[in-house]
């Protein structure tokens, strides 16, 4: 089995004075010049991606359709309610779910759900802000993703 590529991407920055619901809350306007920066970021330094995993959250669907425009290739989009507001175990279930034929795939989700799955997988911090990437690599099938099984190849916030 080849190994797989987990991109972790935090939503970009998102607008607070609106006051709606958490989940309805749209992009700020940094959000909206920060998510093209990381769809550059991916087009530039990532090969494939297969398929991306997207929060139902208004602010993480909105950073994907503008990293996606970024892309030659856009891959097939699942929109998956488990990623909202996810634990770093629950966002590991997502991953051991995914498809075996997907090799690499986009996680597009929130803190710290995102942050405490680097740690868990890589024995690593790095931090996630807003639009920050976090590249890993696991050496096998996505089920056997598990504490300390990735090696984390790149993190940072675009164009970092």
């Amino acid at each position: 089995m080849s190994a797989r590529t987990l991109v972790l991407l935090r939503h970009a920055k998102s607008d607070w004075s609106t006051g709606g619901a958490d989940r309805s809350r749209p992009l700020a306007k940094r959000g909206r010049r920060q998510a093209p920066e990381a769809g550059q970021w991916l087009a530039a330094n990532v090969d494939r991606i297969d398929l991306a995993v997207v929060s139902p959250a208004t602010r993480a669907r909105s950073t994907w359709e503008l990293v996606a425009a970024e892309l030659d290739d856009p891959p097939r989009v699942l929109v998956d309610d488990r990623v909202y507001a996810a634990s770093d175990d629950e966002l590991l279930d997502v991953v051991r779910d995914l498809p075996h034929d997907a090799e690499t795939v986009v996680l597009v989700g929130h803190n710290p759900g995102l942050e405490d799955l680097v740690s868990v997988l890589t024995d690593e911090m790095p931090g996630m802000p807003t639009s920050a990437i976090a590249v890993l690599r696991l050496p096998g099938a996505w089920s056997a993703a598990g504490p300390g099984t990735a090696t984390l190849e790149a993190a940072g916030r675009p164009p970092e």
